[in-house]
């Protein structure tokens, strides 16, 4: 489908691509450069155009998903990443929704196998993924608490968090208390401390890869939780996200619902796409950074 694109969200992994770090990245996405190279996967927009074999959309629909180099006026997607852009939304919210929304549900509900009544823990419950994480985790039934920065205590408050923890002054690996699921998307925590926060059957998962040195990166962490993992009582694994349209459908039915609102900190015009990654890449955004058409 051809996509006349109205915003594109930014995300982590925009500036992976961008800079080639770490190394790993490099073997999926081109060694000396990207095989793409306009950056950007979440969009939100209205399809101009379909392929003969497209059956679910017409020109007109407003949609929202992913596809390769979104920051741009228009991008072609293929269908089974795309659906219908939910009815409560903005195209700016929608479009933050598709990589970071998806990548909190498939690590609570998914990798996580969260169950009501459950106790969550979210790191980086301020962020792109774990604003998303702190109201999925409640959809899905949970007790939440959320780790944040000073700044983002009300954030995480106001979009459901039942407990928050400020990880500047505090220790949620003190030992006072331990959590079925915990959800890190902050990338920088040893497995020893996230283990000591963990009961002695939950699950550990851990999101994308920050930090760590230029050839892994913080994956590092996931694979050493996935080979740790079968020899301890507790579960721990890394999450690679895949973005499904069955996946996009029922996040768009929750915002409709009011059950999720995509948290949005700045918004930049296409011309400034280099200033809103930097200012999702220095990590102070409360939620997503989002980029208009």
């Amino acid at each position: 489908m051809l996509i006349r694109v109205r915003a594109a969200g930014v995300e982590q992994g925009v500036w992976h691509l961008m800079t080639g770090m770490p190394f790993l990245t490099r073997a999926f996405f081109g060694f000396r450069g990207p095989k793409n190279p306009i950056r950007g996967r979440e969009l939100a927009g209205r399809v101009e155009a379909v392929g003969k074999n497209v059956v679910g959309f017409r020109p007109g629909d407003e949609v929202f998903g992913t596809a390769e180099g979104t920051f741009a006026e228009f991008v072609c997607a293929k269908e089974g990443k795309i659906a219908l852009k939910p009815v409560n939304a903005s195209f700016e919210q929608a479009a933050v929704v598709p990589v970071s929304a998806t990548t909190a549900l498939q690590g609570l509900r998914d990798s996580g196998r969260l169950q009501p009544g459950q106790d969550v823990l979210v790191i980086g419950a301020g962020g792109g993924v774990g604003s998303f994480a702190v109201q999925l985790a409640k959809v899905l039934g949970a007790q939440v608490t959320g780790v944040c920065s000073t700044e983002k205590l009300d954030l995480v408050r106001s979009i459901g968090a039942d407990h928050v923890i400020d990880y500047k002054h505090d220790d949620f690996a003190d030992g006072a208390r331990q959590f079925d699921v915990i959800l890190d998307t902050a990338g920088n925590r040893p497995l020893s401390v996230l283990r000591r926060a963990l009961k002695p059957r939950g699950t550990l998962v851990i999101v994308g890869g920050e930090g760590g040195g230029r050839w892994t990166g913080g994956f590092e962490r996931s694979l050493r939780a996935s080979m740790l993992s079968p020899f301890v009582g507790q579960t721990l694994t890394g999450l690679m996200a895949t973005e499904r349209q069955e996946d996009l459908r029922f996040l768009a039915q929750l915002i409709d619902a009011g059950s999720v609102t995509p948290v949005i900190d700045k918004s930049y015009p296409l011309a400034d796409t280099p200033a809103a990654i930097r200012h999702m890449h220095d990590g102070h955004a409360r939620g997503k950074v989002v980029v208009t058409v």
